[in-house]
């Protein structure tokens, strides 16, 4: 699978909580995403995906070389042993890249049973210096999402002592307690945070010395501070909202993607799909005080209606972002060949043999014309190359099958399937 260039800037990790998610995300730029599957996550409410369209999500999103993140974060019973095993080999079989991981009886089982599968450690590990680290990279994991209460200094210093892959939320929902660790759900309700099931009770109306709603916390936003964040180490930059609709995850990629290259994002809109009360960076910059407070208010609600339509239009269509290179043999009494390359995988497909010219013999760029018909696929023709002895053609309804082909063949490799 070829991977998007990003001048080894920190990936952009985007939350999928189902189908549509998963579209917005990839289709506005992000480099992976992250997903639960039907039990063991810390989003059991969400969509999630099953065991049979799970390879086929994979498979969509290596063809564009996004990578797939699958989430096993639940603390898990021993009578549950068994079937978090399943879900373990299920992700692992379909192709997963790593797996997201709180409970160490997971962890033990997946280096036992997939011992190349990487595991990175989930936020309700409340990895905050040094000695966490080394104890989970002794437990085979191998990046390490850092606690959302630390500071740019600390995330700088965790970096510079360890030297190891961190992933730092920079945008999403906050929760009350350090690192998601809470039990108010599970005693009020019987619905525990760590077994995927969360009620929020933290949004309710609790007072505190006369203070309303004095346990709902602002959403984190980091957006405008990505370049810092890079320079401090982080090597991925993670949103959170698995349970969000798809225009947040596209106004959220969209907004890191700008960030990530210098630009101005769009912090407006960002807002407008969801807030509450706006943003906070009180953990980032140490300013941990009252503003870091607030609740989603009517004017909150009201003001996604404005955007959700614009930021739909985002990932409404395919965009064609991977180049590719073709090259079209012909030679007398021999099968067509055409050659297909992404620059890291290399796709073969053959054809009829070409016919002599009656008028006008095959031109590069009639082929060209014919062979660059892409649209509905993440592929576009960059570079074409016409080897063909004097004097021979072929249909275009033939190029058209060779270029269908070709790039079904290049599919295939770039899935990590047969070609």
């Amino acid at each position: 699978m070829k991977t998007r260039p990003t001048d080894n800037l920190p990936e952009i990790l985007a939350p999928v909580g189902g189908a549509e998610q998963l579209t917005a995300a990839v289709r506005c730029g992000a480099d992976a995403v992250y997903f639960g599957l039907q039990g063991f996550n810390a989003r059991r409410n969400a969509e999630n995906f099953g065991g049979d369209d799970l390879k086929d999500r994979i498979d969509y999103c290596h063809e564009r070389g996004v990578k797939v993140y699958i989430t096993v974060n639940t603390l898990v019973f021993d009578k549950e042993l068994a079937s978090v095993k399943k879900t373990v080999d299920t992700a692992c079989r379909a192709g997963a890249d790593a797996l997201i991981v709180q409970d160490l009886a997971v962890a033990a089982y997946c280096r036992e049973a997939w011992p190349g599968m990487r595991m990175f450690t989930s936020t309700q590990m409340a990895i905050h210096n040094g000695e966490g680290i080394r104890l989970m990279q002794d437990l085979g994991f191998s990046r390490f999402v850092v606690a959302r209460e630390l500071s740019l200094k600390e995330i700088r210093q965790l970096y510079e002592e360890t030297g190891v892959e961190l992933e730092v939320f920079v945008h999403g929902a906050h929760c009350m307690s350090v690192s998601g660790n809470c039990y108010l759900s599970a005693m009020i309700g019987g619905r525990s945070g760590n077994r995927g099931l969360c009620a929020q009770p933290c949004r309710l109306e609790c007072s505190v010395n006369g203070r309303a709603y004095a346990l709902s916390l602002k959403d984190l936003s980091y957006v405008e501070r990505i370049p810092e964040l890079a320079k401090a180490g982080a090597k991925s930059l993670k949103i959170e909202g698995r349970m969000k609709r798809a225009e947040y995850v596209a106004a959220a990629v969209t907004a890191c993607r700008a960030a990530r290259e210098g630009k101005k994002p769009d912090m407006e809109t960002l807002r407008a799909v969801f807030s509450r009360s706006g943003f906070t960076d009180g953990y980032l910059t140490g300013k941990r005080d009252l503003s870091m407070y607030g609740t989603r208010t009517k004017e909150d609600v009201t003001a996604a209606a404005g955007v959700l339509k614009d930021l739909a239009k985002l990932y409404e269509k395919e965009p064609q972002t991977i180049p590719v290179e073709m090259m079209l043999l012909l030679q007398p009494d021999q099968p067509a060949q055409l050659t297909v390359s992404d620059g890291e995988h290399t796709a073969v497909a053959a054809g009829e043999a070409p016919q002599q010219a009656r008028t006008q013999a095959m031109t590069a760029d009639f082929a060209r014309e014919a062979l660059g018909k892409t649209g509905g696929t993440p592929y576009y023709l960059d570079e074409f190359t016409l080897f063909a002895a004097e004097g021979l053609t072929m249909p275009r309804g033939q190029l058209n099958d060779l270029r269908r082909r070709g790039l079904e063949a290049l599919r295939q490799l770039r899935i990590g399937g047969e070609a």
